[in-house]
């Protein structure tokens, strides 16, 4: 390898095309026999670089560094360097009277905080993953099931002394879990260093290494290698719309705003007390692009979930009047935000064929999955946070009042076109004093439980891509915690251990039938059956695949109803193939025992009818047979 960096990538660089910033910034292995490692920086405002660490005894005076011409970019080489060799950047900035040391922006590894130190990777891991990314190339998420299981890695399970499992731990007793809970895919929250661990990542303050709390680089390639050989795909939350003010990082990197607005009002979230990326800067975007490419690339993550992209979008996001500045037309659009996470997404759509790209969008904001091209921001999924809100809200009231607020349940097919929805359960809404999801829930113990399996039901059911977050599963009654581990010992309750059944079963229909995923994003997949019965607060709907209809039904009070009658289309066969009131799950066993025929009696403006048993706060799903 070269010593210095060719012109050609400098030149993407500075031009804010360059997305593999992380095949040549940094520390880099040019030669293995002699161990010479390459050392590049971004730091066009400083006076004086060097390369410190343990190697040099942290002299600031010994490996000095030389800018490449106007590019900002400064280089040196320095040889006999084991991996695992920490090391720092001392920067001065004498225009400033500045002079700090810095940890590497694209830093492969981190000491584990509280230090701060960079640490040299050797990149040899070997990966036997090769069928699945082969696989993935033809991957359609869009006609695929996908069901997400929402994961921090520190307080799934711990230690007996409280230490979190480690990549590998996790890589053993993770993988199956999720394996056997039928679902598809694992999402990790923010896996990126970050100094604070309370901030579950969403704090970060280096953007190419993964956090060496749980182990070392290769370890996190041990574990997405391993849930790939099972069958499992990987989602990392990544964050480019803040980043942390800490001192070693990224913040007035140079003696200069040099990755934030100079600006307050355009540079710092003024609720996260974060730093605001300058994505009008082409070298922040460069920096950015190849983020997202390194974990797609190294770490063969199958997508990445944006977080926070509406504060990304609005100039005026968490602001007063007079606390923002206005774009050029005078609006509140961040446009450069918006033309950075078009770029990002083209990017990784045409690097990574079958990788999803996933927008926490909260807002109405127009066109989240629509193709850049028509104006759009060119993600492949948003996370419905109205369906999330309005539903919860829903499920909180007490069963006497629902019939008052049924349009909270039928006020989403309205919208759901409009975007390729994901429906989230997610760990936004189990913390800071939210409650868990079961105590969010109305009602006595036992209505509680009822209603967190017909809620589970209920996302199971609607069209869109699924979220849970973990602890659902358990129906934890206590909110999650970071400090804790899920609580585990609940699954020695038979009601808990009858959601935690549910969870598993709903997962495997959900597979096998493609009706409840082959068609969400087609006006053809779904039809009410009835809509309108906010009296009963009682919903039903059918769900089409190309050669199977499903129907659910869906009783949102105590009160078991008998011979409640539905239309249907065609004379057959309804195989309840899911009641949440089932004593497996925990509930009082009403039903259809095993399914029911369709008679012939028109109903609703169908030929034919069907005579059901509601279960009181259940939900049911029947398969249509011509047995």
């Amino acid at each position: 390898m070269r010593k210095t960096l060719d012109e050609e990538t400098l030149y993407l660089f500075n031009e804010g095309t360059l997305s593999q910033m992380y095949r040549h910034f940094g520390a880099q292995y040019i030669d293995m026999d002699t161990k010479t490692v390459r050392f590049v920086l971004w730091a066009p405002a400083a006076t004086r670089v060097s390369v410190i660490g343990d190697f040099n005894g942290w002299d600031r005076s010994r490996n000095p560094m030389v800018p490449l011409g106007s590019s900002g970019v400064h280089v040196t080489t320095v040889d006999h360097l084991e991996p695992g060799t920490l090391y720092k950047y001392y920067i001065e900035n004498s225009r400033q009277g500045f002079a700090k040391e810095k940890a590497d922006p694209v830093s492969f590894a981190m000491e584990i905080p509280p230090k701060t130190a960079s640490v040299i990777t050797e990149w040899n891991y070997v990966w036997q993953d090769s069928e699945w990314l082969k696989h993935r190339m033809e991957f359609d998420a869009k006609v695929a099931p996908l069901s997400i299981y929402e994961l921090h890695l520190g307080s799934w399970r711990k230690h007996e002394d409280g230490m979190s499992l480690s990549y590998r731990e996790l890589a053993d007793e993770l993988v199956t879990y999720v394996k056997q809970r039928h679902f598809t895919h694992i999402e990790l929250l923010p896996v990126m260093e970050h100094p604070y661990y309370g901030s579950w990542g969403y704090q970060t303050t280096s953007y190419f290494a993964p956090s060496s709390r749980y182990g070392t680089p290769h370890d996190l390639m041990y574990f997405i290698d391993r849930c790939h050989q099972e069958g499992l795909g990987v989602i990392l939350d990544w964050v480019p719309s803040h980043f942390a003010t800490d001192d070693f990082g990224l913040a007035e990197f140079d003696g200069t705003h040099l990755y934030e607005h100079s600006d307050p009002r355009q540079g710092v979230h003024p609720q996260w007390h974060s730093y605001l990326f300058n994505y009008a800067r082409n070298e922040v975007r460069s920096f950015l692009l190849s983020s997202a490419s390194f974990w797609l690339d190294y770490f063969h993550a199958d997508g990445l979930r944006v977080d926070a992209v509406s504060s990304m979008l609005y100039l005026d996001f968490g602001r007063e009047p007079g606390q923002w500045i206005a774009n050029r037309y005078g609006g509140h659009e961040n446009l450069d935000a918006i033309s950075f996470l078009q770029q990002v997404n083209h990017v990784v759509h045409k690097t990574f064929p079958g990788a999803i790209m996933i927008a926490e969008e909260s807002t109405a904001w127009p066109g989240v999955t629509g193709q850049a091209e028509e104006g759009g921001l060119g993600f492949d999924f948003k996370w419905d946070m109205g369906w999330m809100h309005d539903t919860l809200d829903y499920m909180s009231k007490d069963p006497i009042y629902r019939r008052y607020h049924h349009d909270l349940l039928t006020f989403r097919p309205m919208y759901a076109l409009s975007e390729r929805f994901i429906l989230p359960l997610s760990h936004d809404e189990v913390v800071h004093g939210k409650g868990s999801l079961l105590n969010k829930m109305s009602g006595d113990t036992w209505q509680k439980f009822a209603n967190l399996r017909l809620l589970l039901a209920y996302m199971y059911a609607v069209p869109a891509k699924k979220l849970l977050f973990m602890g659902a599963e358990l129906a934890q009654w206590r909110e999650w915690s970071h400090d804790r581990q899920l609580d585990w010992e609940l699954l020695e309750d038979p009601w808990h251990f009858g959601v935690f059944r549910l969870v598993e079963d709903l997962n495997s229909l959900y597979g096998e039938n493609p009706a409840l995923f082959a068609r969400d994003y087609d006006p053809q997949g779904f039809e009410w059956c009835d809509w309108a019965d906010r009296d009963a607060s009682v919903l039903s709907f059918f769900r089409k695949g190309h050669q199977e209809e499903l129907l659910f039904v869906f009783n949102f009070t105590p009160v078991p109803r008998y011979d409640y009658q539905l239309g249907v289309f065609s004379s057959a066969f309804w195989q309840e193939i899911l009641n949440t009131d089932s004593a497996w799950y925990g509930g009082s066993n009403q039903g259809n025992v095993g399914g029911v025929h369709s008679q012939n009696k028109p109903w609703q403006g169908r030929p034919w009818s069907l005579n059901l048993t509601l279960p009181p706060l259940a939900a049911l799903f029947l398969k249509r047979s011509y047995r």
